[in-house]
């Protein structure tokens, strides 16, 4: 079992990559689509994986990938625990801006308070952002993808002056002090 590292490749000019995680595959098809049909300025591939490690096999044809999305449907337990799983293989170096949590109902009258919080405090135990999606509507799927985008080229290095470690610092999740102590 091989980490995922984020720079044991080189970039390639006016392209960003992503990487969706998600153990169920609902939203992360949708949003995917989204993604690559609107941005027009530069060039999004996006991967789709349902957890990590990825396969060895293609780990020589594999772009490198600048963000890394854990789509965390707080509806099903699992996807929380796959989600848990897959961060173990992941490089440390990518906690440094090019890692991001994408939660999903949230909404939901039955979803225990717990499992969001959960996933809060691990979003700032590795300082890493949390955003929230509504995954029902083809409005709520369109802001998160365009949010994505946003994140995806700072961590690929396509917006000058602005760098991951920088995004990292501004979009990190916090935690007020009554949580913290838990």
């Amino acid at each position: 079992m091989a980490l995922l590292t984020p720079f044991n490749k080189m970039p390639e000019l006016n392209t960003a990559n992503i990487l969706l995680v998600e153990n169920e595959e609902q939203f992360q098809t949708k949003l995917a689509d989204v993604i690559v049909n609107y941005e027009k300025q530069i060039n999004v591939n996006v991967r789709l994986a349902r957890k990590l490690p990825l396969p060895i096999e293609n780990a020589d044809t594999r772009p490198r990938i600048d963000l890394v999305v854990f789509i965390v449907n707080l509806i099903y337990e699992r996807s929380l625990q796959a989600m848990e799983s897959s961060i173990k293989h992941l490089d440390s170096g990518f906690f440094v801006g090019k890692v991001c949590f994408l939660v999903t109902g949230a909404r939901c009258g039955s979803v225990s308070h717990e499992r969001l919080l959960s996933v809060r405090k691990l979003a700032a135990s590795l300082h890493c952002p949390m955003l929230c999606a509504e995954d029902q509507t083809t409005e709520g799927v369109r802001a998160a993808a365009l949010r994505l985008l946003s994140i995806v080229k700072v961590s690929a290095g396509l917006v000058p002056t602005a760098t991951a470690l920088y995004l990292s610092a501004l979009t990190r999740c916090t935690l007020p002090a009554e949580l913290d102590q838990d």
